[in-house]
């Protein structure tokens, strides 16, 4: 197993980095975050042109660049960090993966390509009013039907659907009638103007990632493979998303450490900066500590999913619990150094601090994936 970065990959970095750093500085993350779609059309497709990222991991056969999982895990690592307001987790990250592990060689054939290179933004509707994000809870109910395109009609009511509202085509999670457990589990593929589809957006705590309530009426759909690999499928896509998601929290929490220790330096009270303080000092320590082993258990599973370990869907879970926890402490204790004013509009560490809220819940939460490592090595 590597634990080192390349020359190659540290290049890659640096230049994701200048990127974001010039089209998304915070006052643009906060134009963005109050405006309807959540994201500029003009950065997106820069992004896809001069940095080729919503294909990155896409394989050159379907239209990608051929990165692998690593290459991808930077890009979220950096999208975290600059706050990234884009529909790339929901397009590039979960739409991707369901085509890329459920499809037929001809559906990536046909359909991957337009998301490699940005022209199609789709989105994966997934979790329910239950909130989970697992096979066990879906209730929509997807139905043969000959005489539509795609042959299959679609009854589904979907929550927290990340870019739902902005998004060109939407992979629905539905079980097929007649069947139970696992068994029937299908990922079903729509435009997202098809008959029938109606689309809400969601009052969330994170506005700079939006989420849209969407309802599929006896909607044509297309199957991505076929009726007996759903299951697999869907596991597979969320182990991938899971260690996307914990990345790009990486990202957020190393921003949030740079900004508690600049702050706490650059604060004077009593005639010192209160960075001399011990209690400041234990803080920043602490924080230090769980951002880098959430880095080390992330990295880790990073490298695994490129090597086809076998043991990446646990390490996905330890990956996302790891991410989770660091996260959400860093951001509680980076506004407490701050003190009064972190708790203003006006200082940005609350941006932050409600992405990793938001994180926190999104594909289950820190217990949810404790539990399901556990079950996993069990197995």
């Amino acid at each position: 197993m590597q634990f080192s970065f390349t020359d190659e990959q540290e290049q890659f970095r640096s230049v994701v980095r200048r990127f974001l750093r010039s089209k998304s500085p915070i006052s643009e993350v906060r134009r963005l975050m109050a405006s309807a779609d959540g994201f500029d059309a003009a950065v997106w497709q820069q992004l896809a042109s001069d940095l080729a990222l919503p294909g990155m991991h896409i394989p050159e056969a379907y239209g990608g660049a051929g990165f692998g999982a690593v290459e991808l895990n930077i890009a979220m690592e950096e999208q975290g960090r600059a706050l990234l307001c884009a529909p790339y987790f929901s397009s590039c990250v979960l739409a991707a993966a369901a085509l890329l592990h459920a499809g037929t060689e001809e559906q990536k054939t046909r359909l991957l390509p337009a998301i490699a290179s940005g022209q199609c933004r789709a989105a994966l509707a997934l979790a329910e009013a239950s909130g989970r994000w697992d096979a066990g809870g879906i209730r929509a109910v997807a139905r043969r039907d000959a005489g539509v395109q795609g042959g299959w009609r679609v009854d589904a009511v979907k929550r927290f659907v990340i870019d739902g509202c902005t998004a060109d085509a939407l992979a629905v999670v539905a079980r097929i009638a007649g069947t139970t457990g696992d068994a029937g589990i299908g990922i079903f593929w729509m435009a997202a103007e098809a008959p029938g589809v109606t689309r809400a957006p969601l009052a969330t705590m994170d506005a700079t990632r939006k989420q849209a309530s969407v309802q599929c009426a006896n909607t044509p759909a297309e199957l991505l493979g076929d009726e007996s690999t759903g299951a697999q499928a869907l596991a597979r896509v969320l182990d991938d998303a899971a260690i996307a998601l914990a990345s790009e929290m990486i990202g957020g929490a190393q921003a949030l450490l740079e900004s508690a220790v600049a702050y706490a330096n650059m604060r004077v009270q009593f005639g010192r900066a209160i960075g001399s303080f011990q209690a400041i000092k234990h803080k920043c320590a602490d924080m230090l500590l769980d951002v880098e082993l959430a880095k080390s258990a992330v990295y880790y599973a990073a490298q695994a999913q490129a090597d086809g370990d076998p043991e990446t869907p646990s390490l996905a879970c330890l990956a996302k619990a790891a991410a989770t926890d660091a996260y959400v402490r860093t951001a509680t204790q980076t506004i407490q150094i701050h003190g009064g004013i972190g708790f203003t509009w006006d200082n940005d560490t609350h941006l932050w601090f409600k992405r990793a809220k938001s994180s926190e819940v999104l594909l289950g939460d820190a217990n949810y994936h404790r539990e399901l490592m556990l079950q996993r090595m069990e197995a």
